[in-house]
């Protein structure tokens, strides 16, 4: 039989996985803030917006690095292990495809295609809602696995499957927007540029969602 970990330790991981997540939601509009003023020439904070970015990486790094270094050991914990550290390298994943979405929007100075824009800008907000659900998913998992209560684990599939419709959604408009990459931009270069820069924008969407399906996976009966 499994021991709660709230029974053995003065602090579960599932605190610093909050305090993890918590930073993934701090991102989430600061990416967003950024994107869009990369696309709008006129704004000249997009460097601010990236260093702060940069600083919340840093600073989920440090928590993620604490909850490997104090897992306990054996089979001590109230989830599967390896479970728990594959949730936790997909929620990782989201801030470290922010900041490489960011670093490619960088290589590019001039802008994102005037044709482009918008739809890239609706790309860029279709991800958003994912990666906002994070710390409501992982706080309903802490109270979850006090109370193994049927009713939060309903309520925790409802918000699995919300996450997963948002990613659809993501990579509805990731496809659309290749096509209009294809037929209209030329510039092979540019054509480079803009598909792997949206392809790492739903990624974004893409490990949100891989982080819900290991949560599944730990609630599973």
């Amino acid at each position: 039989m499994r021991l709660l970990l709230s029974s053995l330790f003065q602090e579960s991981p599932f605190v610093n996985l909050q305090r993890h997540a918590d930073k993934i939601r701090e991102c989430a509009q600061l990416f967003r803030e950024a994107a869009i003023c990369h696309v709008d020439e006129r704004c000249g904070d997009f460097d601010g917006l990236t260093d702060r970015v940069a600083r919340i990486e840093s600073e989920a790094d440090a928590i993620k690095r604490n909850i490997r270094n104090h897992l306990p050991r054996g089979i001590l914990m109230a989830v599967d292990k390896f479970q728990f550290l594959q949730y936790l390298r997909e929620q990782d994943k989201v801030l470290d495809e922010v900041e490489e979405a960011l670093l490619w929007l960088s290589l590019r100075p001039k802008g994102i295609p005037g044709t482009l824009a918008e739809d890239f800008q609706h790309l860029v907000t279709s991800v958003i809602p994912a990666i906002e659900k994070l710390p409501e998913l992982v706080s309903m998992a802490t109270r979850f696995f006090k109370s193994r209560s049927n009713r939060q684990r309903k309520k925790m599939k409802s918000l699995i499957q919300d996450i997963r419709q948002d990613e659809k959604e993501a990579d509805f408009l990731e496809r659309e927007l290749k096509l209009r990459i294809f037929s209209e931009i030329k510039d092979p270069l540019v054509v480079f540029h803009m598909v792997r820069l949206i392809e790492i924008v739903g990624n974004i969407a893409d490990h949100a969602q891989n982080a819900s399906d290991r949560m599944r996976a730990m609630i599973a009966k």
